[in-house]
């Protein structure tokens, strides 16, 4: 199938598939004009890439894993895969941490000024009554 096919059965943009082939994740077959041709089996495989690039893996970790998927019976490559996975975990857990250290400081942030404002909102009252 051609690019565009593709495209419209994932629902990924066809500027997003060249770039999964320049980086190695995607394959496709040239016919003699340079049109790209995809096998059915690239559907699955560009799900697969989108489910990975999802779970907030660059491309460089996506081909690390994908090898897994072509040929899951080499020990090797799926003890890789399985390395490659964790770690990224793990960094999404201390991106996570990250993100609540930032929140609970933020929290602090929105309560002060909170209290700031109810101040300022008590000095207009009497102000506004005199008037």
């Amino acid at each position: 199938m051609r690019i565009g096919e593709l495209s419209k059965r994932t629902g990924v943009s066809p500027r997003s598939l060249r770039y999964y082939e320049e980086q190695g994740l995607l394959t496709s077959s040239r016919s003699d004009a340079g049109q790209r041709h995809y096998s059915e089996a690239e559907v699955q495989r560009v799900s697969l890439i989108r489910q990975l690039f999802d779970a907030g893996m660059s491309s460089r970790v996506i081909a690390t894993v994908l090898p897994c998927v072509e040929t899951p019976g080499d020990p090797g490559i799926v003890e890789l895969a399985f390395a490659t996975m964790t770690r990224e975990r793990d960094r999404i857990d201390a991106d996570i941490a990250h993100l609540i250290e930032t929140r609970d400081a933020l929290d602090v942030l929105i309560r002060a000024n909170s209290r700031h404002r109810a101040e300022l909102s008590t000095a207009r009252e009497p102000a506004a009554q005199a008037s």
